[in-house]
Parts: C-alpha cells; sequence; structure tokens
C-alpha cells in the first residue's frame, strides 16, 4: 500500500463544506492511479446541488459498489506517521509507519484508502463489475448520499466505509434530530415570580425527557440522546425569555416510534415548540460468512443509500478514535481492510453468499 498516497489524501482538508476541492483533486488523479494497474475507470462526477460533489469511478456494469464519505468533522488536525516508538516520521518515510494519526485518519479517509487500494488490486487481476462511490456531506446530513440515492443508479451490492474495529455492523442505531425553542417572560431576577424563566422550563423539559421510559432493545440495547447549540443570550440579571437548543436520539427497534411519540407530547409544554429535523431508523445489514460482525450505535450513509439491494457497514479504525483529537488509525487495520474488502468482492460476485 502506497502511504505516501495516504498523507496526501490527509494533507487536504476536507472538512464539512470544504469537500468540493478534496473531490476535484480526486477527479483528477485517481483516473491515472486506476489505470496504472488495470482498466481506467468510467468516472462520473456529480453535483449535489450545495456546491459539493459526489464521485462514482465504474469497472463495468457495477453489482458490488465501495462507498465512503469524503468530508470531515472539524476542525482539520494535519497527519503525523509513526514509529513503533511514537516517534513522527519524516515525510518520505510513511511506509515504515505502524500508526497514523489525523483529521481523517481513521473516519473516513482510512476506508477510502483502503477502498482504493481494494479497487486498485481487483483491477489489476482483471476483475470487473465493481465500482468506487465516495460522497459529501455525511456528516452534516448525509446530503450526497441521498442526491445519489435520488439519481437513477442502482446496484444489488453496497459495502460502506467506517471505523467498525474492521468488524461487519450486523445492526445500526436510528437517529432522530428535532429543533427545540422555548420561550418565556422577561423580568428583573431579583422578582422571579414576575416572568417565566425559559432556563426553567429547559430544566423541566430535560427531566420529563430522562424520565422517559424508552424500552431497552434486545440488540441495540438503550436509547441515548444528547442536547447541541444551546443558546440562551440573555443578562444575568435577568430571567431569560428564549432558549433555543438540538435533541439528537440514537434509537433502536423497540424505542424509534416511542421516541417519536415522546418528543410530540413533550412539544404540548408550555412555552415549548418542538421541530422534528427528520432522521432514519434502526436497521439490520448484510454480513458475510467468516467475518466478525456486530451491532453498533452510530450512523451513516447506508440507510440512505435505498438504491442498492443488500447493504453492508465495514472498515478500518475504532469509532471511539473518530472525531477526536486524538484520531488514528492502526497500519495493520488499514492492510486487512483492503484484504477484506476484495475478499468480500470475491464472495459476493462469485457467488459464494
Amino acid at each position: 500500500m502506497d502511504f505516501q498516497f495516504f498523507r496526501r489524501l490527509l494533507d487536504t482538508d476536507s472538512t464539512s463544506g470544504k469537500e468540493r476541492e478534496f473531490a476535484l483533486a480526486l477527479a483528477s488523479e485517481l483516473p491515472e492511479l486506476f489505470a496504472k494497474d488495470g482498466a481506467r475507470p468510467q468516472l462520473d462526477v456529480m453535483e449535489v446541488g450545495d456546491g459539493s460533489l459526489n464521485l462514482l469511478f465504474s469497472w463495468g456494469r457495477p453489482e458490488l459498489v465501495f462507498c465512503t464519505h469524503l468530508d470531515t468533522v472539524p476542525p482539520y488536525i494535519a497527519p503525523r506517521f509513526l514509529d513503533r516508538d511514537g516517534v513522527e516520521l519524516p515525510r518520505g518515510r510513511e511506509n515504515e509507519a505502524v500508526k497514523v494519526c489525523g483529521r481523517g485518519s481513521n473516519d473516513a479517509k482510512g476506508q477510502a484508502f483502503a477502498m482504493i487500494e481494494a479497487c486498485r488490486r481487483l483491477a489489476a487481476a482483471g476483475r470487473s463489475g465493481f465500482g468506487l462511490l465516495l460522497v459529501s456531506g455525511e456528516e452534516t446530513g448525509s446530503f450526497g448520499a441521498k442526491a445519489f440515492a435520488a439519481g437513477p443508479f442502482r446496484a444489488p451490492y453496497l459495502i460502506v466505509g467506517e471505523p467498525t474495529d474492521n468488524a461487519m455492523v450486523s445492526a445500526s442505531k436510528g437517529t432522530k434530530a428535532y429543533s427545540v425553542h422555548i420561550g418565556g417572560r422577561r423580568c428583573h431576577s431579583g422578582y422571579p415570580e414576575q416572568g417565566v424563566s425559559a432556563v426553567e422550563i429547559f430544566r423541566r423539559f430535560l427531566d420529563a425527557l430522562d424520565a422517559s421510559a424508552f424500552p431497552e432493545d434486545a440488540l441495540l440495547g438503550r436509547t441515548v440522546w444528547n442536547v447541541g447549540r444551546l443558546v440562551s443570550d440573555n443578562p444575568q440579571n435577568i430571567l431569560s425569555d428564549s432558549l433555543d437548543f438540538r435533541l439528537y436520539f440514537r434509537t433502536t427497534f423497540a424505542s424509534d416510534a416511542a421516541v417519536c411519540r415522546r418528543m410530540e407530547e413533550l412539544g404540548e409544554m408550555d412555552f415549548v415548540e418542538v421541530e422534528a429535523l427528520g432522521g432514519d431508523v434502526p436497521r439490520e445489514y448484510m454480513t458475510l460468512e467468516g467475518f466478525p460482525s456486530a451491532p453498533v450505535s452510530f450512523g451513516s450513509d447506508a440507510p440512505h443509500l435505498d438504491n442498492f439491494g443488500k447493504r453492508a457497514i465495514f472498515g478500518p479504525g475504532s469509532i471511539l478514535s473518530a472525531h477526536t483529537d486524538g484520531e488514528y488509525v492502526l497500519v495493520e487495520d488499514l492492510r486487512y481492510a483492503a484484504e477484506a474488502y476484495v475478499a468480500m468482492y470475491e464472495k459476493i460476485i462469485d457467488g459464494h453468499i
């Protein structure tokens, strides 16, 4: 595997909103790279509609498509290639690394690198009937995947690259997002009885949500939720009359409908307005004999790519490292993933499933 090429992938800042230039660079470089190993693929460059691009490389008519995303979460963190002692290697010695750090190393340029390597090996072996789909906007709402799914392309099999510790995902939690506005009535904070505190209503709202008895799921476990984008910009000596935040749920087969019902109920509280922003439902995914599998609690583009028949999720790296300042992937995991992607193609295309 060419780890100097991996560094070039990581050198490019493709954090959310900046992936267009990354896509254009890959559209220029990858056809020449693939042509060295076998047949030059057909390349389709597709506008998503928000300024970003999707790329589809096809070797023949794809029966199986490898897919991952171009964007990474901010902030950008420059790559570091480390040796066995944890010492950073200088440029030109990337192939001696055992660990690669930096934004995207784990999610999802590591998966892209392993998939590109698998495509190179398949092309070099004269194989066809596969494709590589690189989509934008996964981290901000799967906009690239949704745009691609709305197009005419169809194929029987899809393998989505995410950091799964090189295990196939048997099932994943669903997601539900909500925007919540809480109003109130301003007053002097020395006389709180004269007003209505949006912050106090927020506290009651969270207490009520926390007390919700969402059912435990035998496969996916418990339902979790997180508050984000919290804003209540009032002076410290005045009761707040406005508070806004987002709620993001990770739902299970047992709880997905219950979460929707509970949020409708909470939206009936005085001074509370709830807007559903969408999401997806829990799903089961294709697994293959000979590969370990496990359920996961994170989302991906896979639920939105419903123009494929059977879908799988697999890739190097740990989700616990993704989106962190210390993001990293092990070189041995990248090597294994590239081999595994080839083996999955052989199992699927050669009819061994």
